[in-house]
């Protein structure tokens, strides 16, 4: 654990499942209702850090969280995120303990109406110099 890590000392009230090494919870705030968080109990910060079965561990609980959001919000998809962002100071919004964002998605939610729609504009077409530098440095 690191210092000040609320991960590391969540409140039971958020708890939706838990094993002896993943905890999954609700997130406090949330983009969409429904939106669970992933984690290993013990305090990592990247997924390089952690040994392979804990990320089979972790990867299968998302898995099932995935379903069960489905399943049970009636929810026709989901988004699965991980981020790892050490440039951003921690804060109520980004938590230096590696987690799992599980967000139960619907045709035109609120996400999408707020943000995802406008993603669309920033997305730009592979140019052959463009892909050629990349896959220079990528492989």
């Amino acid at each position: 654990m690191t210092e000040q890590c609320v991960f590391c000392d969540i409140n039971e009230k958020y708890i939706v499942r838990e094993s002896q090494n993943i905890i999954t919870i609700l997130s406090n705030p949330y983009l969409v209702k429904g939106h669970s968080l992933v984690m290993p109990r013990d305090h990592f910060e990247r997924l390089n850090e952690l040994p392979n079965w804990l990320i089979r561990e972790l990867i299968n609980e998302a898995i099932d969280v995935q379903n069960l959001l489905m399943e049970r919000l009636g929810a026709p998809g989901c988004d699965l995120r991980q981020n790892y962002r050490p440039f951003l100071p921690q804060s109520r919004l980004k938590v230096n303990h590696l987690h799992f964002h599980i967000l139960p998605r619907w045709p035109e939610d609120e996400l999408y109406q707020k943000s995802m729609k406008y993603e669309r504009d920033i997305f730009t077409d592979l140019t052959p110099e463009i892909t050629k530098s990349l896959i220079e440095k990528l492989t």
